[in-house]
């Protein structure tokens, strides 16, 4: 990665859309099928997402609470309301059964959280979506490189958007990027994504100049932020192979101590396999996942919660509104816990997060 970000400074080609970002690029395409382009953040990508789905005052978004507030916020700065459903026990995503109790004439689209690399139920999504004219918007900024049935992660709604944050598993620091599956989006995303301009057809050699044809905002990345992830992604297939086998270490580990009732492990369906992401525990009580925080931390082991309910949050309270109970949502915020996952620890290492787990939970 140093040598290509070398690369990239010495031909001082560095701002949005040079050489690296191409490769990406084309390196994206020939993985997913269908056409990406780079931005800043995910949480451009959204952005991206909501104005493609032309939401606006008095739209509704159905997606989880569950999830980071970027997934809201895209469609909240459009004047749209979002609403709020309840998760999955098995994968901590939204659960498909709930849709109808979500679903208002002003709704406009739905989006799937794919929490923890781990997929959606797409199929039964995408035929909820048909039937009442939604557009399916996934937010896949955990699970590059995952699958379900099959497919990869992101193709499967009318967009898909990626993360590189550093916390993800393939980084180039701050990054994203937007997959447009379908094709009528295409022109207008790239549009979008450059001030609402059409720079990029201008220096592809299709129109003589360019002006400006639509809103939109600068949503491109660095070129040097596109060397650094370009070697993450030429190295994607050893990157996911490494978090998987923790993932299932840490999975095998912790059997017994579900047997015993002293914790709960993922669940994943099987044609929705991890890619490594993120592995957790769920504890009895929100108590009991509080005391287990702190006997990790003793032992050296960092293990953290995850997100506060969007429908809880005072931003989530005064934006949208919440269309299901959250029974699930709101037992897993108090008892979820997250156990370290990188490419760094070794094998010593995960053995000591078990036996540190064990200590913590059969001291409850």
């Amino acid at each position: 990665s140093l040598a290509y970000v070398q690369e990239s400074l010495q031909s001082r080609r560095v701002s949005g859309d040079g050489p690296f970002t191409a490769r990406c690029h084309q390196w994206l395409e020939r993985e997913l099928g269908s056409p990406a382009l780079l931005t800043h953040s995910c949480t451009a990508a959204l952005e991206m997402s909501a104005l493609l789905a032309e939401i606006g005052p008095g739209s509704e978004v159905i997606l989880p609470s569950y999830t980071f507030p970027s997934t809201a916020n895209a469609f909240v700065l459009r004047g749209a309301t979002p609403v709020f459903v309840d998760i999955r026990a098995d994968t901590l995503n939204l659960d498909e059964s709930l849709l109808d109790q979500a679903l208002s004439r002003q709704t406009k689209a739905i989006v799937a959280v794919h929490y923890a690399g781990v997929g959606c139920a797409m199929n039964a999504i995408l035929e909820f979506a048909a039937e009442h004219g939604l557009m399916v918007i996934e937010d896949a900024a955990q699970a590059h490189m995952s699958r379900y049935r099959g497919k990869a992660l992101g193709t499967f709604g009318a967009v898909g958007c990626l993360s590189f944050h550093e916390s993800k598993n393939l980084m180039s620091g701050e990054g994203g990027a937007l997959i447009i599956n379908d094709q009528r989006l295409v022109e207008r995303a790239y549009i979008l994504r450059e001030k609402g301009t059409n720079r990029t057809a201008f220096f592809n050699g299709k129109v003589g100049k360019y002006e400006w044809l639509d809103f939109g905002s600068s949503y491109l990345p660095s070129d040097l932020i596109a060397a650094l992830l370009l070697a993450q992604l030429e190295d994607a297939e050893a990157i996911t192979a490494r978090r998987v086998a923790i993932w299932s270490r840490y999975q095998d580990g912790f059997a017994a101590a579900e047997r015993d009732g002293l914790l709960l492990r993922p669940h994943p369906p099987a044609d929705a396999p991890p890619n490594g992401h993120i592995y957790y525990i769920l504890l009895p009580t929100a108590d009991a996942a509080r005391r287990t925080q702190r006997y990790l931390e003793t032992a050296g082991v960092e293990a953290h919660t995850h997100y506060v309910p969007l429908h809880s949050a005072p931003a989530g309270r005064r934006f949208g509104r919440t269309a299901t109970a959250m029974p699930v949502t709101e037992r897993v915020a108090g008892s979820l816990l997250r156990l370290p996952l990188h490419t760094e620890l070794q094998d010593d290492d995960v053995e000591h997060v078990i036996a540190a787990v064990y200590g913590a939970v059969s001291s409850l």
